[in-house]
């Protein structure tokens, strides 16, 4: 019993032709096997959009659980910005 499944899909030439070029130059065995290599791409970049948009969603989430920001003035955020990059700085040293 095969756990293949066959499914047929319908591709514009240009793409048809890329697949088949594939195998011909060797790098495949069969369009087969450069479409399952194309999903599992698929699948992984698939999986990384998940995990940053779960990341995004806990800064957020982290963000609103801080609280109301406080007042502050683009003075304050200058100095602050100053303060944090001379400590980089100095770590770095």
């Amino acid at each position: 019993m095969s756990t293949v499944q066959k499914i047929s899909i319908a591709l514009p030439p240009k793409m048809a032709a890329n697949l088949k070029k594939a195998v011909a130059k060797g790098g495949y065995s069969s369009t087969s096997e450069v479409v399952r290599e194309a999903l599992r791409d698929w699948d992984e970049k698939q999986m990384r959009k998940a995990a940053q948009l779960k990341k995004l969603q806990e800064m957020i989430q982290e963000g609103i659980d801080s609280g109301i920001a406080e007042d502050f003035s683009m003075e304050d955020v200058k100095r602050r910005g100053r303060e944090r990059l001379a400590d980089q700085f100095k770590k770095s040293a």
